[in-house]
């Protein structure tokens, strides 16, 4: 049975977006009744589209009696996560022609990495590269050539851009292919306590470099559960990828034959036709993505990218819809930084297929949903293994491996899900408590307000902060700078925690997976740039943050509010250097955060 508060949000999903799904659906069924183009090309168009093919390929391609698979790849071998797809194309080419088929390259995406941009101007490009990404996607296929898609994406924007572009060629069946995350290295715990001691001076950059080169150290995805895994367990749970592989290794037979199995599904799709992303991608997937997010405390990121995604389909999702859910889903798993372990511990726990396995014991998920292997969610619960050295997915395992990483449904860590919508004068925010101590929860005290992060460390290194305080970073939303994540904030308001303080964050900008131990009011909508209450607030202002009641305000009189004005600010120095002055237009095009900060959506 499925939980009724489960199903009263999703119910109004499908009411509230029962015009605009209808659309989408329209139009897909429109593309696909016109057939794969590629019959219909001009003797040039086809002869430009496999003039660079083998033989074989080439031969395939004229009679046209066989699919075309078109790959997406986010291939670059400056981001860890991303570097094992370098090898893809040519195994996936051949795995599609002992299928039948025939696969190319049909465009790569950007891809850069948050981790090495975090605190640099360049993270100012990180949300836009998003929008970027889901064009590039359909441009990638807007040849006509291809009668199913292949999308090798792991990282932040990188899969919600490729999910909005693969939905606008949503009639093609499509699967995501993982490449799993690097080997566990130095202990995230042991990690952040290596920042914490350099933001206060007591070790130097050396050490601090040795510790991230130890935690960030071969190919494959971080392991910590920020955005990119959150990704792949959301994608997974929504049916879009092979049961069972979001977090094998990248190496190996196992990973091999995954990629195989991933490759040879599509074109049997493909010629079946079957698996098709707007099918996959219902508002009933959609919650299923959200619970799976919540049930696991996963990225705050999330909370724009599903949203996002799912209005690409036509499905119009909101922040209190994820609310409603988090208040429903209680929270299996805790992976740093919403515990010690990292995403391996989880997967070695029993990883997806107990999660799913158990979630769907609670009624948590929908059953009735298409995936890329069929109907209904039953092999979303087995694991793929390799016996006598051939793939093969056998039943999940009934316990957990570790209940401290990982919980059946009936002794979850806390009843509620890991986020929370918080609202009141000051706006809507969200909050990922999931890692915050219950006694954390509630800061009330006076602001002290930036309007540049890099201010703060200062500020922090003079003492100035060693009080009870609400931090106020504000104009580092959307249109103001693009939305950077400000994750250097972490380790300063972290110490200023173990001394004692209560202090909370508070901002329109972005914290994502990184959101740890210290509350942090994120994505604050209105932004300051946008006419905000967040542009009137004073340094000593007294500010309200309660997590447990849902509250975000400003303490201060309406009368007193009233008479404040918002001080001109100039932000044009967020315009240039680091390629920023080519997305200065683009930045002030992007919504709010709530409707999915993107800049490509009606």
């Amino acid at each position: 049975m499925l939980n009724p508060k489960i199903k009263a949000v999703t119910d109004r999903i499908i009411e509230r977006s029962k015009d605009t799904r209808a659309e989408y659906l329209a139009n897909m069924a429109a593309q696909q009744e016109k057939g794969v183009l590629r019959g219909k090309l001009g003797c040039s168009n086809l002869a430009h589209g496999f003039a660079a093919c083998g033989k074989e390929d080439k031969a395939d391609l004229k009679s046209l009696n066989k699919s075309n698979i078109g790959i997406i790849t986010a291939y670059n071998d400056m981001l860890s996560a991303h570097q094992p797809y370098e090898t893809y194309p040519e195994q996936i080419k051949a795995a599609c022609r002992a299928a039948g088929s025939v696969a190319q390259v049909a465009g790569g995406v950007p891809a850069m990495c948050d981790g090495v941009t975090q605190g640099q101007p360049g993270m100012e490009l990180s949300l836009l590269s998003r929008e970027v990404i889901a064009m590039a996607t359909a441009v990638g296929l807007s040849h006509n050539m291809f009668d199913g898609t292949l999308q090798l994406g792991v990282c932040d924007k990188i899969v919600p851009g490729m999910v909005m572009g693969a939905l606008s060629f949503g009639h093609l069946p499509t699967v995501f292919v993982p490449a799993g995350p690097m080997p566990s290295g130095l202990p995230n715990k042991e990690k952040a306590r290596v920042r914490q001691k350099y933001a206060q001076g007591v070790v130097d950059e050396e050490a601090l470099l040795e510790a991230e080169s130890a935690s960030y150290h071969s190919p494959g995805t971080c392991t910590f559960y920020g955005t990119a895994n959150s990704n792949q367990l959301a994608i997974e749970t929504m049916g879009l990828q092979l049961p069972g592989s979001s977090f094998v290794p990248p190496s190996g037979d196992l990973r091999e034959q995954l990629t195989d199995a991933a490759s040879q599904l599509v074109c049997r799709n493909a010629q079946n036709d079957k698996g098709r992303m707007a099918d996959i991608y219902s508002e009933k997937n959609v919650v299923n993505g959200i619970v799976g997010l919540l049930a696991t405390g996963g990225s705050t990121n999330l909370t724009m990218h599903l949203v996002a995604m799912a209005r690409a389909a036509g499905v119009i999702v909101t922040w209190e819809d994820f609310a409603e859910l988090s208040a429903a889903t209680p929270l299996l798993a805790r992976v740093y930084p919403n515990g010690h372990a990292d995403i391996n511990h989880f997967h070695q726990a029993g990883g997806m297929a107990f999660l799913i396995a158990q979630l769907r014991k609670g009624g948590m998920l929908h059953e009735d949903v298409e995936t890329i292997v069929g109907h209904g969610l039953e092999m979303y619960t087995q694991t793929p293994t390799l016996v006598d050295g051939k793939l093969q997915w056998v039943d999940g395992p009934e316990q957990s491996g570790d209940e401290e990483v990982l919980r059946p449904i009936d002794n979850p860590f806390q009843p509620t899900g890991g986020m929370q919508l918080l609202t009141g004068n000051l706006g809507n925010a969200v909050m990922k408590v999931s890692a915050v101590a219950e006694a954390n929860q509630v800061v009330e005290a006076p602001a002290v307000v930036f309007e540049c992060q890099y201010e703060l460390d200062a500020m922090f290194k003079a003492g100035e902060l060693d009080r009870d305080c609400v931090v106020v970073v504000r104009y580092q939303g959307p249109k103001a700078n693009g939305m950077p994540e400000l994750h250097k904030l972490t380790p300063p308001l972290a110490v200023l925690q173990d001394r004692g303080f209560k202090v909370a964050l508070v901002t329109d900008g972005r914290m994502s997976g990184a959101s740890g131990k210290v509350p942090a009011a994120i994505h604050v909508t209105p932004e300051a740039m946008d006419g905000g209450l967040l542009a009137k607030v004073q340094s000593g202002d007294l500010v309200r943050v309660n997590a447990l009641t849902g509250e975000l305000s400003l303490l201060v009189e309406e009368a007193e509010l009233a008479a404040r004005t918002i001080p001109a600010k100039d932000l044009t120095g967020n315009d240039v250097g680091t390629g920023r002055d080519l997305f200065a237009k683009f930045r002030t095009m992007l919504g709010r955060p709530e409707l999915g900060a993107s800049a490509l959506l009606k």
